[in-house]
């Protein structure tokens, strides 16, 4: 037989497998889902990541009329969830609840990394996009970032400013630090709910947090908000303006969550995951739950995801390098 039949009946046979199974999908990725599917959220159970993640899992077991579950694997700032879904086997049923802090942040804080936040995945589908806002407790005198700065320069080694570690909100905190030459005391936390407890109750004077965190305490006047992240200003809050507004043209105003696979998971499975999230039965009611939690609903193709991770670490790259941030 010669090398040109032989090309020639291997391309036949290639193409015979194509018609059989369109886009070149297996049996096995035809039949999916047939088992349990589990999301790890790489964070505690109770904070934003948590919450969307939940979300995301009730919209896909609904729709793909499949059992979808939330394993939270947390740990050193999202990594050990996200290194354990790097490591799975590629088949589509070990997804991440994968963001800004898990994708970008961590390759620039972290001196050493287990898995490449880009490499390592597969991006299936975005969800939603999150800003936040800067807050104080109302024993603050200061109604605006201006006099906030006027106050803490005025009050030095004063004023503390709480974060959890390794996160977004950590980072921008720091930035806003070096970028305004404000000085105040650093506490770190591990979770949300202990520092909002700690603000609340006046052991710490500021932070940078989630809108859906911060925005029913600011509403009841428990908070101050001096400033928000986003581009735009909150509908909820028009009258605070944005950290644009307020001088800081480069500060970092979103942070996105999405749903991703390990790397080489088959094309057909992951497209069958992107339309389930942006057009399957349900997904507008989908968008108002995000919106209700103070979430931005986004639909992107799983192109369009990799597109935003990649850039999205080059951005929190150069600002990460402005704090001097870095992590074990």
């Amino acid at each position: 037989m010669t090398l040109l039949r032989r090309r020639f009946i291997c391309l036949a046979g290639a193409a015979a497998g194509a018609a059989i199974f369109p886009g070149g999908a297996s049996p096995q990725d035809q039949s999916y889902p047939s088992r349990l599917i589990k999301i790890v959220v790489p964070f505690p159970a109770g904070g934003p990541t948590d919450v969307v993640g939940r979300t995301a899992a009730q919209h896909l077991s609904s729709v793909l009329g499949n059992n979808v579950i939330v394993e939270n694997v947390a740990g050193a700032g999202g990594t050990i969830g996200a290194q354990a879904v790097a490591r799975a086997s590629p088949d589509g049923y070990t997804l991440l609840l994968g963001g800004t802090n898990s994708n970008a942040i961590n390759a620039a804080i972290y001196k050493k990394l287990s898995y490449d936040p880009v490499r390592d995945f597969a991006p299936v589908a975005s969800l939603a996009i999150e800003s936040d806002v800067l807050v104080v407790h109302p024993s603050v005198p200061a109604k605006t970032i201006g006099e906030y700065l006027d106050y803490v320069k005025a009050n030095p080694g004063k004023i503390t400013g709480g974060a959890t570690i390794g996160i977004a909100p950590h980072v921008m905190l720091a930035f806003f630090m070096a970028r305004s030459g404000a000085s105040m005391v650093l506490v770190p936390y591990r979770g949300a709910a202990p520092l909002l407890s700690d603000l609340l109750s006046g052991h710490i004077q500021m932070t940078i947090v989630a809108k859906a965190s911060a925005l029913p305490h600011i509403q009841t006047g428990k908070l101050r908000a001096l400033a928000v992240t986003s581009d735009v200003r909150w509908a909820e809050l028009p009258d605070v303006p944005t950290m644009r507004d307020c001088g800081f043209t480069d500060f970092p105003g979103y942070q996105w969550f999405g749903l991703l696979a390990p790397a080489k998971t088959p094309i057909a499975i992951i497209d069958k995951l992107n339309a389930a999230i942006n057009n399957g039965p349900g997904s507008d009611q989908l968008g108002t739950t995000l919106a209700n939690l103070g979430l931005e609903r986004k639909l992107q193709t799983p192109q369009e995801l990799r597109q935003l991770i990649v850039a999205d670490a080059q951005r929190w790259d150069a600002i990460v390098t402005a704090t001097g941030i870095k992590l074990e």
